[in-house]
């Protein structure tokens, strides 16, 4: 059976130099912890993992005094540091950086904030912790004093207020968490947003930016590389999440057919039709709502009993619309589909794109990352012909929030598509070579540095490292479904083995599994997921989702795309299901 995972840092040593503790409890992790981290690290977090007086302190709304033990300060030794010598229930925000003297208490503050985190990190790889500490609105609202107020608060103040956030925040780095697409934590991600934040830049110019744009440069030509674009050749850009990655294609598709739409406007061309799946994301709905095309310009195409489009469908539908005058200009296949995880045939649907004149978009915002992956990646045959392609590294690779790809086969349309010329930002007399100054080519100015995130963490893992997670995650997908397809009280939404680590099925209870009556057991059993799913929060044990389908009623969507997952969390949550939902 699998380790631990996070937990397993002590190993057996761990284990013997804690008595009758478990090493997957924080407290034997930590005893490892301070022989094995440097600095002091490890004795500082466990000192911090006492966190029940701390949240204690913040319910209440006491000011405690700040205790610091010698050595805490990364000294290794007993020490005089300024931070045992700062309190902060008489400091503000005004005494740190750039006031004059803030060096001390500004290190001395970061550090204190550093050591909520390292604490909040380290009880959410604990199985032993919750998923969530659940409250309804009112009650969140009443335990904590949240409104904004006229004078400043105390520093003091500010630390019991982060302290409270994380308490009530969802840990989605949880091993158990498994609600949605995007979860666990990677600290080498974790880093890089520090890093970032820190760095405080934009990525609109190489001049303020220079090295973040040149690791943009250099990750999304891989991108397309691996999605097997001649040399990488081609365009992209990194956005705020995978719904505007797909508007982008969209916008592209659109001035690539009718150029003239960006400075005349839609009046300028004839009614237009896009085409994508009936279980596929809504963005792209939204994106013609934004763009002035239209929802019901979106024709949504029929899907097989396993999610994917029929492609005969698509071709029908393209020329029924022509016959009614509309121009297609767009197609979406999805390659994992939000729900099923399902990945539309893309050499077909590229045929059918190929003989009518119409780009082809792939929206891999959830199951592009198979392409990392030797054994998964021919689930996205055909997508090298794609004309753009979405692709969310912060799903199934774990990268942190937010980080989402557009990558565009031809290079300089995004450009000509957006571009606006702006002469205070993109002067034409700079001294380098201007086709790093990316920001003409969003639709965005200010515009985030989403790269740092991943390119680190590719240069920590390498491409074999998001391979092997990436395939564990499948692992324990199919894993799952072998365990419950067959098992009493289960039922599978579709037949089949999982396309991707979307696992589709209803639990039915003892006393609901003999009702004869199809309706009323129909009925029944819509009722079921949403009271296990609120009990499961309550208890905070585990989260997953659920959702009804067309005709079908609600159903569990589990996913995994969490590196620290188990099998034994996959045996835990069934048996949570079953003893949440026993009684139902």
């Amino acid at each position: 059976m699998a380790s631990h995972g996070f937990w397993s840092l002590g190993g057996d040593n761990a284990g013997a130099n804690a008595g009758s503790q478990s090493p997957s409890t924080p407290r034997a992790w930590c005893q490892a912890a301070a022989q094995k981290l440097s600095g002091g690290i490890g004795s500082k977090i466990c000192a911090l993992l006492n966190v029940g007086e701390v949240e204690k302190g913040a319910e209440s709304g006491a000011k405690q005094p700040l205790q610091t033990a010698a050595g805490t300060c990364g000294c290794n030794k007993p020490c005089n540091c300024a931070k045992t010598d700062v309190g902060f229930s008489d400091l503000y925000s005004t005494d740190l950086l750039p006031a004059l003297d803030g060096d001390s208490k500004t290190m001395t503050f970061l550090q204190e904030v550093v050591d909520i985190l390292l604490a909040y990190i380290v009880e959410s790889f604990d199985r032993e912790t919750k998923v969530i500490d659940f409250h309804y609105p009112n009650e969140l609202l009443q335990l904590n004093n949240w409104e904004l107020q006229h004078e400043p608060a105390t520093l003091d103040d500010i630390l019991i207020s982060c302290r409270a956030t994380l308490k009530y925040a969802i840990k989605t780095a949880h091993p158990r968490y498994f609600n949605q697409l995007s979860t666990g934590l990677d600290m080498v991600g974790l880093a890089a947003d520090w890093l970032t934040s820190t760095a405080n830049t934009n990525m609109f110019t190489y001049e303020v930016a220079p090295v973040f744009v040149l690791l943009e440069y250099v990750t999304l030509k891989k991108m397309r590389e691996i999605i097997g674009w001649p040399e990488g050749r081609g365009d992209g850009i990194f956005s705020p999440g995978g719904a505007i990655s797909n508007m982008y294609a969209m916008l592209l598709a659109r001035f690539k057919m009718f150029p003239e739409v960006k400075e005349k406007g839609m009046s300028s061309v004839p009614r237009l039709a896009a085409f994508t799946s009936e279980h596929s994301h809504f963005s792209i709905k939204k994106g013609a709502a934004a763009l002035g095309i239209g929802t019901e310009s979106v024709i949504c195409i029929k899907a097989d009993e396993c999610g994917k489009l029929i492609p005969a469908d698509l071709e029908r539908r393209i020329l029924e619309a022509k016959q009614k005058g509309f121009v297609p200009f767009f197609v979406s296949a999805t390659a994992g589909t939000t729900v099923y995880g399902a990945f539309d045939p893309l050499i077909a649907i590229s045929d059918i794109c190929k003989k009518y004149n119409v780009w082809m978009h792939v929206d891999g915002a959830w199951g592009g990352s198979l392409l990392m992956s030797r054994r998964h990646r021919w689930k996205l045959d055909g997508v090298d012909r794609a004309n753009s392609v979405t692709w969310n590294p912060h799903k199934m690779m774990s990268v942190p929030l937010q980080c989402s790809a557009l990558l565009v086969r031809e290079e300089g349309l995004m450009q000509n598509c957006n571009q606006m010329h702006a002469c205070y930002l993109f002067q034409q007399d700079k001294q380098y070579d201007l086709s790093y100054d990316t920001g003409d080519k969003a639709l965005q100015c200010g515009r985030h540095v989403d790269i740092f995130k991943l390119w680190l963490m590719w240069r920590a893992k390498g491409t074999i490292g998001f391979e092997a997670q990436i395939d564990r995650c499948l692992e324990l997908s199919e894993y799952l479904y072998n365990k419950i397809k067959d098992r009493d009280g289960y039922e599978m939404v579709f037949d089949g083995k999982p396309q991707h680590t979307n696992v589709c099925f209803w639990y039915l209870p003892p006393g609901m599994r003999y009702i004869e009556d199809k309706e009323e057991k129909k009925k029944r059993l819509h009722k079921v997921a949403p009271v296990i799913k609120a009990r499961m929060m309550e208890y905070g044990t585990t989260m997953v989702s659920y959702q009804p389908q067309g005709d079908k009623v609600n159903f569990f969507r589990m996913v995994i795309s969490n590196p620290a997952a188990t099998f034994e969390d996959i045996d835990f949550l069934i048996e949570e299901i079953e003893r949440l939902g026993h009684d139902l």
